[in-house]
């Protein structure tokens, strides 16, 4: 397949695109910085710069849409907030428009989102038909989705991944998490009862390509693993996979001073599971966090 790819630099577009080369499709990235994107990948992808370049997406059988502002790294002021918003907003809504000016259009568009879609839940079970919490995350989480949506046709179907936390050897939360535990200072954050929806990057990029690869699906995908944790039970996990004392607590007020209205992030939490997926046929290789944290921290050493 001939397969466009936004966000190819980041955490998942980045297996993701070396797992697509392993199989032979033919990737354009498009980046903002195709000087970074060429050290990572080299020749054998082809490149853009911008969607300006492109009046349609004739010729291009699937478009894979996964760039966006990361939305932990900063407080979410008012400047931020539509950082994160336009970051997302934009792009997708200019694929729809390209898709849509197609006269051959791309079989799918696979478009990311993330389990903040629903909102702070609880511990209420989360599958794809839950109905979210009305909060910044399920808005902007909302709209992105809903821009995505304009693009399916007969010709097209848009599948949505409603992303948990990945776990990856190199990168993303995980990356933020080690060092504290490494040192022994790490631990469980406010009162320890929020969900944590994981899953391992190798779930992540082999489920993309699942979607990819069976035409009958559409529709939001919760991209998480099959047994969702609390941040008690994550803090406990990876501290035994160190060998690590992980004794502190992070009070919630804590948080709320570093974080602000952010720290929503990490005090409220999705049991979300792969409902969807799952009934697809879709197999995980990665069920139990351990397991999950043991292969990705192994593959640090």
């Amino acid at each position: 397949m001939r397969i466009l790819i936004t966000g190819a630099t980041g955490l998942i577009g980045s297996s993701l695109t070396m797992q697509l080369l392993n199989l032979s499709h033919e990737i354009t990235l498009l980046s903002r910085n195709v000087t970074k994107a060429r050290y990572k990948f080299g020749e054998k992808v082809s490149y853009l710069s911008s969607l300006n370049e492109l009046r349609s997406l004739d010729g291009f059988d699937a478009v894979i849409n996964l760039a966006g502002e990361p939305i932990a790294d900063k407080r979410w002021s008012k400047a931020q907030k539509n950082r994160l918003c336009r970051s997302r907003w934009e792009l997708t809504e200019r694929l729809a428009n390209l898709i849509n000016a197609s006269t051959i259009a791309p079989s799918v568009l696979i478009s990311g989102s993330a389990v903040g879609y629903y909102g702070d839940q609880g511990q209420a079970v989360v599958t794809e038909d839950e109905s979210p919490r009305d909060e910044f995350t399920h808005q902007l989480c909302q709209r992105w989705e809903s821009l995505a949506l304009n693009a399916q046709s007969n010709q097209t179907r848009v599948c949505l991944l409603r992303t948990g936390v990945v776990l990856a050897p190199k990168g993303g939360a995980l990356a933020k998490m080690l060092p504290p535990f490494r040192l022994g200072i790490g631990g469980m954050i406010g009162d320890g009862r929020q969900y944590l929806p994981w899953i391992h990057i190798e779930d992540m990029v082999n489920g993309i390509i699942y979607l990819l690869d069976h035409p009958s699906l559409n529709g939001p995908f919760n991209m998480v693993a099959p047994y969702p944790v609390h941040n008690e039970q994550f803090t406990a996990t990876l501290a035994k996979v160190l060998d690590r004392p992980a004794f502190l607590r992070v009070p919630a007020f804590a948080m709320r001073l570093l974080m602000g209205e952010a720290a929503v992030l990490v005090l409220g939490g999705q049991r979300a599971v792969p409902r969807k997926l799952e009934d697809a046929g879709f197999s995980f290789r990665f069920f139990e966090l351990e397991q999950a944290l043991d292969d990705v921290i192994s593959q640090q050493a």
